[in-house]
């Protein structure tokens, strides 16, 4: 005869492991709605001069900490279960906010927490020193940005910059706007330079992907992609060429 026991103390560490999920969704919902309110504050930046940035970047910061602060929390309760049992939880939320603090990083912001090797943008040391959070963790079972979550927080910036469809609008000096972002959303406000920034930055980021032998098939495939964003931006310097608007001496990333 089935000792029924067993079955109540299977039902037992369900109901745990289902508290446990409840507590880190409430934090990732959290985590998610102060997301939503970066990316929304972010986005101003498509539409303000690069001159007049300060302000938005400064409203950036200030949401960007407060999703520090979920993180934290997140943390605490993570490190306290297995990580990899749990993280898909997470996952998605914290590439989204590295994807902002890259994006912000990369517009003028953070400037403070960029480290000596890289000027563009913050490599994975530098996000994991300023979210206080540790990195690429191999010995230990506890919560940490993975190298994945990184690799893909970046090419969503790349998109953010480049890639984001921008439906029923397309300015006459302008042929690919539908498929554009930030660099032709610079065009329109008169900046001709920051299409060959974003454009240098874009080139040099993806020599440095052709050099990862990715195994992770999803980040492979994003990867790929980040070659139709350099096409897409040489584009709008093209055009820009054509309408002799390009800057004298082009412009460093």
């Amino acid at each position: 005869m089935i000792d029924q026991r067993i079955f109540e103390n299977l039902q037992t560490k369900i109901d745990e492991e289902t508290t446990v999920r409840d507590e880190l969704h409430d934090i990732v919902q959290t985590l998610a709605r102060r997301g939503r309110s970066t990316q929304a504050i972010l986005s101003r930046a498509h539409s303000t001069p690069a001159d007049q940035l300060k302000p938005v970047l400064d409203d950036v910061t200030t949401e960007i900490l407060a999703q520090k602060q979920e993180v934290a929390r997140l943390k605490a309760v993570a490190d306290q279960h297995p990580f990899y049992k749990y993280n898909g939880l997470w996952t998605r939320e914290l590439q989204n906010l590295v994807a902002s603090i890259e994006l912000c990083a990369w517009l003028g912001g953070l400037q403070e927490h960029k480290g000596p090797s890289s000027a563009s943008f913050m490599t994975i040391e530098d996000v994991g020193k300023f979210l206080e959070i540790p990195v690429n963790l191999k010995d230990q079972d506890a919560f940490h940005l993975t190298i994945e979550e990184y690799l893909l927080a970046l090419i969503a910036m790349v998109e953010e910059l480049v890639r984001v469809p921008v439906v029923g609008f397309h300015p006459p000096t302008i042929t690919n706007f539908a498929q554009s972002r930030l660099a032709v959303n610079s065009v329109t406000l008169g900046d001709y330079t920051r299409p060959m920034q974003i454009g240098n930055f874009i080139k040099e980021l993806f020599a440095g992907f052709q050099l990862l032998n990715l195994k992770n098939d999803i980040l492979r495939k994003r990867s790929d992609g980040i070659k139709y964003s350099v096409k897409k931006v040489e584009d709008v310097v093209y055009d820009l060429s054509l309408r002799n608007l390009v800057p004298k001496g082009g412009a460093s990333a």
